[in-house]
Formats: C-alpha cells, sequence, structure tokens
C-alpha cells in the first residue's frame, strides 16, 4: 500500500530548476496529483514551464509571500499523513519519497530528510544515489534534519503548527520550525536509505545578487534570531553543540560507511564526503 503523501516547494524564478525537479520527483513514481508547486511571482518562464506539466497542483501568488507562507500553503493544500516540503533546486532518485516514510517509520520518526550530494552534478545521480541509499539503508543522524528536503507528519502540524508566516524572515522560518520541534520533543533524523542532489540554494543566491549582497550575507532581518527567544550565550552554547554532534555522527558514517550522509561533489572530482 503506497503512503499517504504529497510533496510541495516554493519558486521564484529559477524555472530550469524547476523543471528538472518535477521531472526527477515524476519519473521517481510520485504521480502528479500527489505535487504542488507554489509560485510567489516569478517573472521568468516558470507559468510556461508548469503549464507543461499536468495534473500538478499550481498556487500562484501575486507577490513573494516567503518560503513559510508558501510552505504552508503547500501543505494545507491536501493534509496528507505525510508531506514532503523541499526546495525546487533538486533532484531526487526512483523511491526516493517511500524510503523516507519507511525510515520514518523503522525508526518512529516525525521529522525526516534525506541524505544528500551537494554541488556539480556531473556524476550519474541515479546510479550513485541508488548505490549510496543501499549501503546506507540503516544509516541513521539522529536530532538532525534539514529545510533542502524535509518529510513532516501531520501530527507535527497539530503539536508544533506550520511554518512563521513572515516574508521578512527570508530563509529563517526552518530554523524556528526546527527550534519548535525540538522543544516540543519531535523524533527527528536524516536517513541514509534515501538520496538527492542539491544544486545549492540557488534561489537565495540569486536574490542576494539582486540585492548586491555577498554569499556570506542573510537575506532576511538581522535581528530575527530575537525570534527564537534566547539569550546569545544560549544560542552559541547550542550552535557549538549542533556542529560537535554532527562532527561526530560524520565521524562515525565514515567509519562505518565510507562516507557522510552529506557531501559536497566537485566538478569533474569524486564525490567528497566532508563535514556538515
Amino acid at each position: 500500500m503506497k503512503p499517504d503523501i504529497s510533496v510541495t516547494f516554493a519558486c521564484l524564478n529559477q524555472s530550469r530548476y524547476t523543471k528538472a525537479c518535477l521531472e526527477s520527483v515524476l519519473q521517481a513514481g510520485i504521480s502528479a496529483d500527489q505535487v504542488i508547486v507554489v509560485d510567489n511571482a516569478s517573472t521568468d518562464d516558470t507559468h510556461t514551464v508548469l503549464s507543461n506539466f499536468p495534473g500538478i497542483h499550481v498556487i500562484v501568488n501575486r507577490t513573494n509571500l516567503g518560503c513559510g507562507v508558501a510552505w504552508n500553503q503547500g501543505a494545507l493544500l491536501q493534509q496528507t499523513e505525510w508531506t514532503i516540503v523541499m526546495n525546487n533546486d533538486i533532484v531526487v532518485v526512483p523511491g526516493w519519497a517511500e524510503e523516507l516514510v519507511r525510515s520514518a517509520e523503522r525508526h518512529n520518526l516525525q521529522l525526516v530528510s534525506p541524505a544528500m550530494v551537494e554541488g556539480s552534478d556531473d556524476y550519474d545521480l541515479r546510479a550513485a544515489g541508488l548505490q549510496r541509499a543501499e549501503q546506507a539503508s540503516m544509516a541513521l543522524r539522529p536530532g538532525h534534519v534539514h529545510a533542502v528536503c524535509m518529510l513532516v507528519h501531520a501530527s507535527i502540524w497539530q503539536k508544533v503548527g506550520y511554518f512563521r508566516a513572515s516574508p521578512h524572515l527570508l530563509g529563517y522560518e526552518d530554523t524556528l520550525f526546527f527550534n519548535e520541534c525540538r522543544a516540543r520533543g519531535i523524533r527527528m533524523g536524516t536517513v541514509g536509505s534515501s538520496w538527492i542532489h542539491h544544486y545549492g540554494s540557488i534561489t537565495q543566491n540569486a536574490m542576494r545578487l539582486e540585492r548586491g549582497l555577498s554569499s556570506r550575507d542573510g537575506l532576511g532581518d538581522r535581528h530575527n534570531y530575537r525570534l527564537l527567544g534566547k539569550n546569545r550565550v544560549v544560542r552559541k552554547w547550542e550552535k557549538f553543540r549542533l556542529r560537535q554532534s554532527i562532527r561526530q555522527c560524520q565521524t562515525q558514517e565514515i567509519a562505518t560507511l565510507g562516507f557522510s550522509l552529506h557531501g559536497q561533489k566537485a566538478l569533474a572530482e569524486q564525490i567528497r564526503w566532508e563535514v556538515y
């Protein structure tokens, strides 16, 4: 029996990535009526690209309402047991969604992210992803998820709520959401049984260029951190502990698997499995 699942993402221009993402999702076995795309007022040919995928659900916003609003729109449209919320700058492999659900049930998780490779796509994603998924089928990075792609169980919407709906957050929505999930004891993790390729924050980088910002500059209001309700010492301590935990996970993954669950693909080189 197939899981009760929907897939949603927001997009703002960058139509070629949206096209590649949709093609990979449909080729991976997700039916068109399970897909919801929220267009945050694109000005390129995104509308034309989306019209070439009959059967998908498309929500068009008149202005850019931000990720939080768009993710909520997508999640609320179908209200399935499981919702995959993700970026439009990723491509997936066959079985990716089903493996996320199976791993969530196996490890008793409510919030799950797939393993991923970032950077150049000059390699056979399908072959590499399926091979890594088989090798790391039981691997789990407990307590760590990412907003590039996350499987959310419906119980979270009831226990935690939806994403903070404010356009000025500009990418901080996931930080607030994960913070609330941890505070409420939501079981989460990244699993090795499902893999994706991420090109690397394409939309946010484009928005930085439009604003004359460097890749190191944040897009959102510099005071967004206040929404966490934590003082500077607590924030720095939690950030340190998070990084330390990720490094420990990576060390263990490399020792047992020979690679980590988050790697960087460099152009014309082998996949490097670095610290993330």
